[in-house]
């Protein structure tokens, strides 16, 4: 069927005035400024390497009854990666015609979304293509064999520019970056770059706007990549992960979001933002198909390592901690969505307790060690960028002038923090395979307060960057049709119990719908 080609997207509104960066950072300083090391020996967390995986919790001993997909994607449902692979397998569906709708979408919603920063119809619908001549003649690439995906304009693919967001900076790269190759080599078209807070140093991204209620924002740095995913512009996004940037927008705007362990994606082919703190990662409908996406993305498409795999196992038994620190400042409203999905994991043969840690002090440590960290990597970056600082936003702009004023002291401070809090946090593990708590402690706010929730976006989700351990976000209900996230936490290199308590959570009808207007075939 021949479509009009995609109405032209204009152009996201200017550059967003306003800024809490400078006090923000000044807080943070503050906060370094109390921390003294135990034992005194503390060695800053330069060379990061996570421990191995630990073997406790009934899930390390036991896979449990898996629940694999049907090979025609049933019950995973329309606008998902595992229902259109498995229609695209059956002939039910074409790669073009997957395509036409994410096109077809970005048409319909971009124009007030402002989500996406470059389109690529040309080249996707020759990849599409390309992919059902493929399938045609009984060839399939990988997993993700003609999907539709979108990918951060912080991420370089082949051809098209990076802009980071910024009217700084500009960059048309030959080769994609690892990530995006990998997505490639398993068959994944992309469709679109995506918007992103400037150069990711911010949780906000106030330039687009929140699917679900279009004065407020879509949260950061990540915000196109979760809008996309909600309106159904893609059926997976490649996004990355600092402080907050893809848990965040994926509770504000509904969807799901996995930050792996550090280190398990390859960075290389990404504009920095923390050499040591940044994470790639997938946003997605559902946590199936987050599994599937980071699968692909760390070459674990096969054998027991498959994170797929544990899609639907048995959670029983499982032992849940819930630190009651990070309900500080939630409404009574979110309060409870969270804590009724807590009940519903306990309804699962979840063992759900408090935990003791991450406390108070744990969290304010992270928010402080974390800033301070990745805004004086980003500095150093930026001052080797060499670019007209008046034309950085507001927000960016003073983040980076208060970083240039951090002395190595307290960098170094901030890195011995970080090797303190990790091994804390290790130690909460002995007694809990997850850790769960609200993502964000609100909804999303208005796009005219954006300056205001740098820190108070980032409170629940900083600490796991900064100690590099692995978390997801899902839908778990609605406060005055917004949505709320669940965040789960596991050890390092543990993203197994994540996927299995998440599935399963869904599977019990915690979720609330991935977002508004799904434009593809049912």
């Amino acid at each position: 069927m021949t479509r009009p080609a995609p109405r032209p997207v204009p152009k996201p509104p200017s550059r967003p005035a306003g800024s809490r960066g400078r006090e923000s950072v000044a807080a943070a300083l503050a906060a370094l400024a109390r921390y003294r090391p135990e034992p005194a020996e503390r060695p800053p967390a330069f060379d990061y390497h996570l421990p191995a995986a630990p073997g406790v919790g009934p899930m390390a001993e036991a896979p449990g009854a898996l629940r694999a997909p049907d090979a025609d994607g049933s019950g995973a449902g329309p606008g998902t990666i595992v229902w259109a692979a498995g229609d695209l397998q059956a002939g039910r569906v074409t790669s073009r015609e997957l395509v036409e709708d994410a096109l077809d979408a970005v048409g319909t919603h971009d124009p007030s979304l402002h989500a996406i920063a470059h389109l690529m119809a040309s080249s996707a619908l020759t990849g599409a293509a390309a992919a059902d001549a493929e399938l045609a003649g009984g060839g399939r690439r990988g997993p993700l064999h003609g999907i539709p995906i979108t990918v951060k304009d912080v991420i370089h693919v082949a051809g098209a520019p990076t802009r980071a967001g910024s009217a700084v900076f500009g960059a048309r790269p030959a080769v994609d970056a690892e990530a995006v190759a990998r997505l490639r080599a398993a068959g994944a078209i992309v469709v679109a770059k995506t918007t992103t807070h400037e150069f990711a140093l911010g949780v906000t991204t106030p330039q687009s706007r929140n699917p679900h209620d279009p004065t407020r924002i879509p949260g950061g740095s990540s915000g196109g990549s979760a809008i996309a995913v909600a309106t159904g512009m893609g059926l997976g996004s490649l996004a990355t992960d600092t402080r907050a940037s893809i848990r965040c927008p994926a509770a504000l705007c509904g969807v799901v979001g996995l930050k792996p362990t550090f280190g398990a994606v390859p960075t290389r082919g990404i504009v920095p933002l923390s050499w040591t703190m940044d994470h790639v990662g997938p946003l997605a409908a559902t946590v199936a198909d987050a599994a599937i996406l980071l699968d692909v993305l760390t070459g674990a498409t096969a054998g027991a390592g498959r994170l797929g795999s544990r899609v639907g196992a048995s959670v029983a038994g499982l032992r849940i901690g819930v630190p009651e620190a990070t309900f500080a400042g939630a409404g009574s409203e979110l309060e409870g969505v969270v804590r009724s999905a807590l009940q519903a994991a306990a309804g699962l043969g979840c063992a759900v307790a408090e935990a003791e840690r991450p406390g108070a002090g744990d969290l304010d440590d992270g928010n402080a060690a974390g800033l301070i960290v990745s805004r004086c990597e980003a500095a150093t970056f930026h001052r080797g960028l060499g670019a007209d600082r008046l034309q950085y936003w507001d927000e960016v702009a003073d983040q980076l002038s208060a970083a240039e004023g951090v002395s190595a002291l307290d960098y170094i401070d901030a890195q011995r923090l970080r090797a303190d809090l990790t091994q804390r946090l290790l130690s909460s593990f002995a007694d809990h395979d997850v850790l769960a708590m609200p993502t964000v402690g609100v909804v999303a706010p208005p796009v005219e307060d954006f300056a205001r929730y740098l820190l108070v976006l980032s409170g629940n989700t900083s600490l796991w960057s900064l100690t590099g351990f692995p978390a997801l976000s899902l839908p778990c209900g609605m406060v005055d049709g917004l949505p709320v996230g669940l965040q789960l936490v596991a050890p390092p290199w543990r993203e197994d119990h994540l996927i299995a308590l998440g599935s399963a959570l869904e599977a019990s009808a915690v979720g609330c719908p991935a977002g508004p207007a799904k434009l593809l075939r049912p």
